[in-house]
C-alpha cells in the first residue's frame, strides 16, 4: 500500500470494444504490479465483469446506448463499407462522445476530490473527449494506442498534405511498401463531415497529450516511427507487447471453448492453420461456403473460430455447406471463441488466418507464428501490408474462391515458400523475446513512461 501511495493514482478511460478492453486492461495489470493504484472508468455497453480483477476500481460512466446501437456488429457493418463507399462510422463514435463527455467529467471531478490527486488519465484514443476534459481539470493527459504507431501517420497526418509533400513524406522503401498512398486515397475520398471532425479531435488529443503509449515495438515500425515523431513531438513510448508483459487475465467478453486444446494436442506439429477473424468482422453466407471449402479441400487440419452472428443471416454454423462435416471429419474443430494466445502458443499450430487486428498480429509475432492475411477494414489493410511487403512473414489472402484458398494455405504451410516465411516469423519472436528481457527495451519504455508520469 505505501509503494501505491507513493506511485500515484491513476486514472483509465476505456472504450467498449474487444480489441481495446485487452490491452487497456493489459496495461492496467503492469502498471498496478509497478505500484499504481487503479481505477477503470468504463461505458456501460460491453462492461467487464468487476469481479474478476479486484484489485482495481472499477466506475462505469452512462452512455445512453443501447446494445444493438454500437454493438460490435453494428460497428462491423458500418467499418466493412468506411474505407469503400465512407459509411459513416464516426457518426458512431460522436454519438459515443457525445453520450459520454459529461458523465466522464463528472466522474472525474468526483474522483480527483475524494483521492485529492491523480497522477494521470490514461484513456484510449478513441475515448478522445477525455483529453479536453483533463486540461479543463489540469491533470495530465496520456492516450494509448490500441493499434499501430503507423496509424496515427495513415489517419492523421497523410491526410492533410498535399500529393507533393505526401511524396517526400513516404520516400523510404519501407513506407512504399505498406502502400500509404492508396491507403490515404481511400481515407481521404468523399469524407462526411463527422469524418472530417472525428479525425480533427483525434488528432487536436494526441497533440495535447502528455504522453503517447503504442503497444508495439520499435523495430517492427522504425521508419514510420520516425516520421511520427518529426510530426508529434510528444513523448511516444513503445511498451509492447502488453500481453506477454501482464499475467493471464480474464478480458474476453465472449466464453472461450478450451476443449479445443484438447483436440490440439492430438494433431501434428505445425501441421494446423488455426482460423480466427476477430471480435467484429462479419461475412455473408457464400464468404462462409467457400472458406470452408477451402480448408476441407485443402487437406490440412484446422481449428476455425465462427462467433455467433459472425454469418450474415445465421445464428452460427447452419449455413455450413452439406457434405462439408462428413469431408473434415476428425482433422477440423470449429469454436465459437477461443483462447488465442494458448493457440498461437501450441506446438501445432503452424498458421494463422487471420482478419490482421493489430492484438492478434503482435500476439501472432511473439509466437513465430506465420500468417494468410484476410484484411475487412480500417487498419488491419495496413496491418496485412506490414505483415506482407515488410515483414515477410504471411502472405495475402486475395479471394476467398475455394481453389485459390487451397493453393494459398500449401504456399504457406507446405511449400518452399511458407519454410522461408516461417523462418523470418522465428526470427522476428527472437527479436520480441530480447525486447522482453530485463534490460530490453521494453522495460526501458516502461521506466520513461513512469518517469513521465511522475513528473
Amino acid at each position: 500500500m505505501e509503494e501505491q501511495q507513493k506511485s500515484g493514482h491513476l486514472v483509465l478511460v476505456m472504450a467498449p470494444f474487444q480489441g481495446h478492453l485487452t490491452p487497456m486492461l493489459q496495461l492496467a495489470t503492469i502498471l498496478h504490479s509497478k505500484g499504481f493504484s487503479i481505477t477503470i472508468v468504463h461505458p456501460e455497453l460491453n462492461s467487464l465483469n468487476p469481479s474478476n480483477h479486484p484489485e482495481f476500481t472499477f466506475v462505469s460512466i452512462l452512455d445512453k446506448i443501447k446494445e444493438s446501437q454500437l454493438s460490435d456488429e453494428d460497428l462491423a457493418d458500418k467499418l466493412k463499407e468506411s474505407l469503400v463507399s465512407n459509411v459513416d462510422v464516426a457518426g458512431s463514435l460522436q454519438s459515443l462522445h457525445k453520450n459520454c463527455e459529461a458523465p466522464l467529467q463528472k466522474c472525474l471531478e468526483n474522483i480527483l476530490h475524494s483521492h485529492h490527486h491523480i497522477a494521470a488519465v490514461i484513456y484510449d484514443t478513441l475515448m478522445f473527449c477525455a483529453q479536453t476534459i483533463v486540461n479543463e481539470l489540469g491533470i495530465p493527459g496520456i492516450t494509448l494506442r490500441t493499434s499501430s504507431a503507423t496509424t496515427m501517420l495513415l489517419f492523421s497526418v497523410l491526410p492533410q498534405l498535399g500529393e507533393k509533400e505526401l511524396m517526400s513524406g513516404i520516400e523510404s522503401p519501407e513506407l512504399q511498401a505498406l502502400q500509404l498512398q492508396r491507403l490515404r486515397a481511400l481515407i481521404v475520398q468523399n469524407p462526411t463531415q463527422a469524418m472530417m471532425e472525428v479525425r480533427a479531435a483525434f488528432t487536436n488529443a494526441i497533440k495535447f497529450s502528455s504522453a503517447i503509449i503504442v503497444n508495439s515495438m520499435e523495430f517492427l515500425e522504425l521508419e514510420a516511427l520516425s516520421k511520427v515523431r518529426q510530426y508529434f513531438p510528444t513523448p511516444i513510448f513503445t511498451v509492447g507487447p502488453l500481453h506477454k508483459l501482464a499475467p493471464a487475465i480474464c478480458c474476453s467478453l465472449l466464453t472461450e471453448d478450451d476443449k479445443c486444446i484438447s483436440w490440439l494436442n492430438k494433431q501434428a506439429p505445425k501441421s494446423v492453420i488455426y482460423v480466427s477473424f476477430g471480435s467484429i468482422a462479419i461475412i455473408d453466407k457464400q464468404e462462409l461456403i467457400e472458406t470452408a471449402w477451402g480448408l476441407s479441400n485443402s487437406k490440412q487440419p484446422f481449428l476455425w473460430v465462427v462467433r455467433p452472428g459472425m454469418v450474415c443471416g445465421s445464428e452460427w454454423i447452419e449455413s455450413l455447406p452439406n457434405g462439408f462435416e462428413e469431408s473434415v471429419g476428425e482433422r477440423g474443430c470449429i469454436v465459437k471463441w477461443a483462447p488465442q494466445k494458448e493457440v498461437l502458443a501450441h506446438a501445432a499450430v503452424g498458421g494463422f488466418w487471420s482478419h490482421c487486428g493489430w492484438n492478434s498480429t503482435i500476439e501472432s509475432i511473439c509466437e513465430g507464428v506465420p500468417m494468410l492475411c484476410r484484411p475487412f477494414f480500417g487498419d488491419q489493410l495496413l496491418n496485412s501490408n506490414y505483415i506482407c511487403n515488410v515483414w515477410k512473414i504471411g502472405l495475402e489472402l486475395q479471394n476467398l474462391e475455394r481453389g485459390n484458398t487451397v493453393r494459398t494455405i500449401k504456399r504457406l504451410m507446405v511449400d518452399m515458400e511458407g519454410k522461408d516465411i516461417r523462418k523470418r516469423a522465428m526470427d522476428l519472436k527472437k527479436k520480441a523475446a530480447l525486447r522482453l528481457m530485463e534490460d530490453g527495451s521494453t522495460s526501458c519504455s516502461f521506466n520513461g513512461l513512469i518517469k513521465q508520469i511522475s513528473v
